[in-house]
């Protein structure tokens, strides 16, 4: 089907509030079901991301814009307009007369008709204003961050608490755009320069990491699991701080590895190529579902060694003893909100709960860890409840195990002080999502 790209955006922004679901997911499923132009599509996920990611600033300018309250507003008339304001503030290629006309068409395409008047009159209101509205950061420094950074106030006042103001703002800035997407080639079937030169006769463009051997920055993909290097598992898509994440837990040939919280799989993926393919690597989930992308992922990369097990890590009997334990938790995700902006808004981010939910999982996998082995803990949050304090919890009600010193690699910052066998990663400071790890040694 053919459609326009701001028809396919509306789609995307509509199903993103009404599945819950992931916006990644949605807009891929959407961009896959109608034909677009490269440059439609690349149009379509600039504004779809853009207007996740300020969704906040955006409803705070509709409020004072628009006599109607916004609470009131059907959810596809607020979209149009979250849309329309975004492409006046915000897309300096769109001109002023096509942002409003083209939420005028849009409304008149989806049923709208008896709003196209009033979304008209709110965005050339719009129009007039040489920038966005923003609160008096007088009257408050949390809302007005939040405003302007379009992150809830609960999550501006666990970040100042935690960083202070410098690292927040750090932070924060760092929340909008477009992440990098982290290639780890699979060693198992190609070498880095071999991957490089396909990449360059098809056209698209690489970078070495100059932290980690074996990782790339890709740009002009297009859709990645379209590409044949893909389709032909030469590599998978990894941030650095997940690669680091598997560099630290350090798999060596012939061990046995727990990656106890594996799905997708890319820890499991990278842990095998590490090991070369030799020894046993058990990669569990909670649902069958998400084992599945485990499978599908080793199969096309060729990493035979990985076998998979549905069950609740936080309470498990089935594992053997093992060299190494990775417990790559879930957690609220504040570290990859850059990557999926609609984590900010979720009613509830797991603040309180998750932390024992982690806690008991890094518990229960520890009984399975070798004398003298090692067990990583890691998060792709940004919260110490669920981070540092967590770790220092299981020191201390676990005797028998020591800190286990994380070597840095040259390039790799500290943002804050921490213990030796800890490290945050800060999107701002590393160019990474953020992340935390730390480890743990079996004496």
């Amino acid at each position: 089907m053919s459609i326009s790209a701001r028809q396919a955006t509306f789609s995307a922004l509509i199903r993103v509030e009404r599945d819950k679901s992931f916006s990644n997911i949605i807009l891929d499923s959407i961009l896959s079901e109608n034909v677009l132009s490269e440059r439609d599509r690349a149009f379509a996920a600039g504004l779809f991301y853009g207007v996740l990611e300020k969704r906040l600033l955006l409803d705070y300018n509709l409020s004072r814009l628009s006599q109607r309250p916004i609470n009131e507003l059907d959810s596809g008339v607020l979209v149009i307009l979250q849309m329309g304001l975004y492409q006046l503030f915000f897309m300096n290629g769109v001109t002023d007369a096509a942002a409003v006309n083209e939420s005028v068409v849009l409304c008149r395409s989806n049923n709208l008709n008896n709003a196209a008047g009033f979304v008209n009159a709110v965005l050339r209101a719009a129009a007039k204003l040489s920038e966005p509205n923003l609160p008096n950061i007088k009257k408050g420094k949390n809302k007005y961050y939040s405003i302007k950074y379009s992150c809830p106030e609960q999550i501006i006042r666990l970040l100042r608490k935690s960083y202070g103001d410098t690292e927040t703002l750090g932070i924060l800035g760092s929340a909008d755009g477009k992440a990098p997407l982290t290639a780890r080639v699979n060693t198992l079937k190609t070498s880095t320069e071999e991957l490089e030169r396909s990449f360059k006769s098809d056209g698209i463009k690489t970078e070495r990491s100059n932290i980690l051997p074996d990782c790339l920055f890709l740009k002009n993909t297009g859709d990645v699991e379209k590409l044949r290097q893909y389709k032909d598992g030469l590599f998978h898509i990894q941030d650095l701080s997940s690669q680091l994440c598997c560099r630290i837990l350090n798999p060596k040939r012939g061990h046995t590895v727990i990656d106890a919280c594996a799905a997708p799989g890319g820890k499991s993926f990278t842990a095998a190529e590490l090991m070369q393919n030799e020894g046993k690597i058990i990669s569990c989930d909670l649902y069958e579902s998400r084992i599945g992308l485990i499978r599908s992922g080793a199969s096309r990369l060729g990493a035979e060694i990985i076998n998979t097990s549905v069950c609740d890590s936080s309470n498990c009997d089935r594992f053997p003893m093992a060299d190494r334990v990775l417990c790559d938790v879930p957690c609220s995700g504040l570290g990859i909100i850059r990557r999926k902006p609609e984590l900010r808004y979720k009613a509830d981010m797991g603040f309180d709960a998750l932390p024992d939910l982690q806690y008991r999982i890094l518990c229960s996998c520890s009984k399975f860890v070798k004398s003298g082995g090692l067990i990583v803990y890691s998060t792709c949050t940004l919260n110490p409840k669920e981070n540092n304090e967590n770790a220092r919890r299981f020191l201390e009600e676990h005797n028998e195990f020591e800190e286990y010193k994380i070597n840095l690699p040259k390039g790799i910052r500290r943002g804050i002080e921490e213990r030796e066998n800890e490290l945050t990663l800060f999107p701002h400071i590393n160019n990474t999502d953020g992340f935390f790890i730390s480890v743990f040694k079996r004496k």
